[in-house]
C-alpha cells in the first residue's frame, strides 16, 4: 500500500528506539508504521582505539561498512540504542579530539535517508486498527517509491478562534474543510440558541472537549490558520492547562504542545502527533509572495477579492458586541475567517506547492523551507550510495564574505528600446558546467585532471554529486513544464536556486569559503566576458547585474530590437558552447536568453552622487499589446516608503515613459499634498526586527510609535503603521497632532523628483521656485 509521510518521529519503548511514520494512504486512510532502528554515526578508523578508551557511559558497538570521509580516510560506524545518547557520545569523543561524522542528523530523518524515503513509501505487512489512526503497521517492509505520478488527497483543516479584547475569554472556534463547516459557540447566557452552522456549548470546558472530538473526527493531515501558532493554538493550549484537560488532537495519546518564541527572529512551533501545522502567513512569506502587510484582510483582498466580515477598525468592540448581541454575526464572521484562509491557500496552490517541495527533497511539510536541511536530505542520500560520509554540521565562523555577483557600473539616462539578456539559472548552470561540488572539490588532493576556478579553487573532472542532483532536478522540471505542472516546476526552481546560498552559509556542513567563492567568481567572469562580447558587436552595455546584461540598442523600431536581442542571445551561447568544450572538455550548460525589451527605460543616479545606481531601475514593457511598468529597487516596491511616494513615483515615471510634461505635474502634486488631499497616503509601515526594549543605541521612528502603542496595550503586530507629525512619529491608531507636510515633501517627494529632474537639467527646489510655466522636455 502506498502512502504519504506527514510526520516522521520516534518513540522509546522498553529501552528501544522505534521510528514512527504517520501519514495518509492512497486509499484515503490514515496510517502509522512502527520500525525498530538503531542510531549511529561515524568516526575515523584510526581514532577507534582512542574511542574505546574513553570514559563514556553509553555502550556502543562497532561496524565497518567500507565508508570513507571526503579525503578518503577509512571510517567505522558507532552504533548504540537510544538517540538521545548521541550527545553524550559526541561530547566525550570530541573532547578527546575524535571527529564525529554525520552525528547531527535527526534520528527519524536518518531512518528516511537510509531507506531512501522522500515523502512517499510503499508499505508491505499486516496491520491492525489503531486508536487514533485507521491502520497501524508493526515492523512492515517499507521502501521509497517514485513520486512523479502519485497523488494523495491530504486533508486540510483551517480553524480560527474568537476571544474577548483582553484575550481571556473564549467566544468561539470555527473549523473549516472542504466538507465540514462548523463553529463551536460558547453560550454564557443560559438561553437557548439556534444558530446556523454552529454547535452551541455552555462553557469553555465543553468547547475544548468538543474541539478535541471534532479534530479527531475530521482527522486532518494539515492544520492551518492565520497566525495559528502564536495566537490560536497558544491560546487553546493555555486553556487546556487552565481546565486540566488533555490537549488530544493528534494521532496518538501524546498531547499537542506549543513552543512560543518571544522574539521576531524565530518562528514559534506547534507539535501535534501525526499531523503538521502550516501557518498561512508563513506559507506566504516562505514562497516569496510580497504583500503590504500580512493581515488576513489584506491577503483576502489581494488573492480572493474579498473582505473580512468585520474590518480592523474597532474590531475588538465589534466582535464583543456581536458575541453579546448578535451571535449569528459572530458565528458567520468566525467561520468566514477559517474559510478565507482555506480559500487563499487553495487559490494560489500553496498546500500543493508545499507537498511538491516535500516530494522533491524528502523533508516534512513544515520543514521544506529549510534550505540547508533540504540540501542535506538530497545530498546525503547520494553520498551514501558512494559510501562517503559527510562531516557533522557545525557553525563555521565566516572570517570574510564570499565574493558577490558581478554588478557593473551603470550608465544613467532615459533610453528607448533597451533589452535585457540573462543567463537562465546561472549558479546552478555554473555548478553543472564546471563540476562545482563538495565531493569533487580538491581539499589538498592532487588530481591530474581538474577544473580551476578564477579564485584558484580546483574541482576534479570526475562527475560530482551536486551536478548530477541538479541534472535530475532539471529534467524533472522540464517534464513538469511539458505537463503544465506550474506548481511542481516552481518547487524545483526554488530548490535549485537555493543551492548556492546553502553552500555559502556557514551553518551548512559542506560550507567552504573557496568552494562558494568559485561559483561567484565564475559568475563574474561569465558576465564580464558576455558584456565585452556584446560591446565588440557594436552595442552599448549600460548595466550588468549578477546574471543579467542591459543593452541600449540605439534603434527606434521594436521589431528590429527584438531581432537584435535574439542575435545577441545566439552569439553568446555559441561562444560559451565552444569555449567550455575547448578549454575544459565539458558540456556547457550556460544558456543566455533574450528575456525582455523595455520600450522606455530609466537608469537613475545614486542619490546625491554622480555615479550610476546599482540594482535600481524602471522600464516600460509591452506584453501582448498591453503596457506594463516594471520596477527594481525603486521606492515603489519598498514597504518602508509611503503610498504617497509610490503614487508620485508611478505617475511621474508614467509621464516620463510617455514623454509628457512633468514640471507642472510636480508643482500641482505638492500643492495638493499641502492642502491635505493625500492625507490617506501618508502612513509609514515598518517592521520591528526585535522587541522594543532592545532598541538601545538609536530609536527609529517606528519604534517610537510602537512604544506609544505598547504603553496603552495596543501593540498587536510587528508591522507598525505611523505618521510623521509636527510632534514627531505617532501611530495611526493614536494620531493627535497635525501632519508635518514639510517632512513628506522633503523626505518623500523631493528625492524622487530630483532622481528624474536631473535628466532635464533642473532640480526640485528650482522647479518649485519657478513662477512661470516651462516645459522640461526637449527630445
Amino acid at each position: 500500500m502506498k502512502g504519504f509521510i506527514v510526520q516522521p518521529t520516534y518513540k522509546i519503548l522498553d529501552g528501544k528506539a522505534y521510528v514512527h511514520l504517520y501519514g495518509r494512504l492512497e486509499n484515503g486512510e490514515s496510517f502509522l508504521t512502527v520500525n525498530e532502528y538503531k542510531p549511529y554515526f561515524y568516526i575515523r578508523k584510526k581514532d577507534l582505539a582512542k574511542a574505546k578508551k574513553t570514559d563514556v557511559e553509553v555502550k556502543f558497538n562497532i561496524e565497518e561498512d567500507g565508508s570513507v570521509n571526503f579525503t578518503g580516510e577509512e571510517l567505522v560506524k558507532i552504533i548504540y540504542i537510544i538517540p538521545s545518547d548521541t550527545r553524550k557520545l559526541r561530547e566525550v569523543f570530541e573532547e578527546e579530539k575524535i571527529d564525529c561524522y554525520e552525528a547531527d542528523i535527526r534520528f527519524a530523518y536518518r531512518f528516511m535517508i537510509d531507506k531512501n524515503l522522500y515523502s512517499s513509501l510503499n508499505i508491505e505487512g499486516d496491520f491492525e486498527k489503531g486508536d487514533y489512526v485507521n491502520r497501524v503497521y508493526n515492523e512492515p517492509k517499507i521502501k521509497g517509491i517514485d513520486t512523479k505520478k502519485l497523488k494523495f488527497n491530504l486533508k486540510t483543516l483551517s480553524f480560527d478562534i474568537e476571544t474577548d479584547g483582553l484575550g481571556q475569554k473564549l467566544f468561539s472556534i470555527s473549523l473549516y474543510t472542504n466538507n465540514f463547516k462548523k463553529v463551536i459557540f460558547v453560550n454564557r447566557t443560559g438561553k437557548k440558541m439556534d444558530l446556523k452552522n454552529a454547535i452551541v456549548v455552555n462553557d469553555e470546558k465543553e468547547a475544548l472537549l468538543k474541539f478535541n472530538e471534532l479534530v479527531l473526527e475530521i482527522d486532518p493531515d494539515i492544520i492551518t490558520g492565520w497566525n495559528v501558532v502564536d495566537f490560536d493554538l497558544a491560546f487553546l493550549s493555555d486553556k487546556y492547562k487552565q481546565y486540566h484537560l488533555p490537549f488530544y488532537i493528534g494521532r496518538s495519546d501524546k498531547e499537542a504542545y506549543v513552543k512560543i518564541e518571544n522574539n521576531f527572529i524565530m518562528d514559534s512551533k506547534a507539535y501535534i502527533p501525526g499531523r503538521v501545522v502550516l501557518d498561512g502567513i508563513q506559507l506566504l512569506r516562505n514562497t516569496f509572495y510580497k504583500l503590504e502587510d500580512y493581515k488576513l484582510d489584506t491577503a483576502a483582498q489581494v488573492f480572493l477579492g474579498k473582505k473580512k466580515l468585520i474590518g480592523n477598525e474597532n474590531k475588538v468592540k465589534e466582535i464583543e458586541d456581536a458575541y453579546n448581541n448578535d451571535p449569528q454575526k459572530l458565528v458567520d464572521y468566525n467561520l468566514e475567517d477559517s474559510k478565507l484562509v482555506y480559500d487563499i491557500l487553495e487559490k494560489i496552490d500553496l498546500i500543493n506547492l508545499t507537498i511538491q517541495r516535500s516530494f522533491l527533497v524528502g523533508m516534512p511539510l513544515d520543514r521544506v523551507q529549510a534550505s540547508v536541511a533540504s540540501l542535506d536530505s538530497l545530498y546525503l542520500r547520494d553520498l551514501k550510495k558512494l559510501k562517503i560520509v559527510a562531516p557533522s554540521g557545525k557553525f563555521n565562523k565566516k572570517e570574510k564574505g564570499v565574493t558577490g555577483g558581478f554588478v557593473m557600473k551603470s550608465k544613467p539616462g532615459i533610453y528607448d528600446n533597451v533589452i535585457v539578456c540573462d543567463f537562465k539559472s546561472l549558479y546552478p548552470s555554473l555548478m553543472r558546467t564546471f563540476n562545482i561540488d563538495p565531493v569533487s572539490f580538491e581539499r589538498g588532493k592532487t588530481s591530474k585532471d581538474y577544473i580551476e576556478a578564477p579564485n584558484g579553487a580546483r574541482f576534479d573532472k570526475k562527475e560530482g554529486l551536486l551536478p548530477s542532483i541538479l541534472e535530475r532536478l532539471w529534467k524533472a522540471r522540464d517534464e513538469m513544464k511539458k505537463e503544465k505542472n506550474q506548481t511542481g516546476s516552481y518547487a524545483i526552481k526554488i530548490h535549485m536556486n537555493s543551492f548556492y546560498g546553502v553552500l555559502a552559509n556557514p551553518s551548512c556542513r559542506f560550507y567552504d569559503y573557496d568552494l562558494a567563492n568559485a561559483i561567484t567568481t565564475f559568475g563574474r567572469d561569465i558576465i564580464q566576458s558576455s558584456a565585452e562580447l556584446i560591446r565588440e558587436e557594436g552595442f552599448d552595455v549600460i548595466y550588468g547585474d549578477t546574471d543579467s546584461i542591459f543593452v541600449n540598442l540605439n534603434v527606434e523600431n521594436e521589431e528590429e530590437a527584438k531581432k537584435l536581442g535574439k542575435k545577441i542571445e545566439r552569439i553568446i551561447n555559441d561562444y560559451f558552447n565552444k569555449f567550455v568544450e575547448e578549454k575544459y572538455k565539458r558540456k556547457n550548460y550556460l544558456e543566455m536568453e533574450f528575456e525582455k525589451l523595455y520600450v522606455r527605460f530609466m537608469m537613475p543616479y545614486q542619490r546625491g552622487s554622480t555615479e550610476g545606481a546599482k540594482k535600481r531601475y524602471a522600464g516600460l514593457l509591452v506584453k501582448d499589446g498591453k503596457e506594463e511598468m516594471d520596477f527594481t529597487g525603486l521606492e515603489f516596491v519598498r514597504r518602508d516608503w509611503t503610498k504617497l511616494s509610490k503614487k508620485f513615483q508611478l505617475e511621474l515615471l508614467d509621464k516620463i515613459f510617455h514623454k509628457k510634461e512633468v514640471g507642472e505635474y510636480v508643482k500641482d502634486f505638492v500643492e495638493k499634498l499641502k492642502k491635505g488631499e493625500y492625507d490617506d497616503l501618508l502612513v509609514y509601515r515598518k517592521a520591528l526586527r526585535k522587541n522594543t526594549e532592545e532598541y538601545v543605541k538609536t530609536t527609529p521612528p517606528h519604534v517610537k510609535a510602537a512604544r506609544m502603542l505598547e504603553e496603552v496595550g495596543k501593540l498587536d503586530s510587528t508591522i507598525i503603521d505611523y505618521i510623521i507629525t509636527v510632534d514627531g512619529p505617532q501611530p495611526v491608531k493614536m494620531l493627535k497632532s497635525k501632519i508635518d507636510y514639510d517632512h513628506y515633501i522633503a523626505k518623500q517627494i523631493k528625492p524622487l523628483a530630483d532622481g528624474v529632474l536631473v535628466f532635464f537639467g533642473t532640480n526640485f527646489d528650482d522647479l518649485i521656485a519657478e513662477t512661470s510655466q516651462s516645459s522640461l522636455f526637449d527630445f
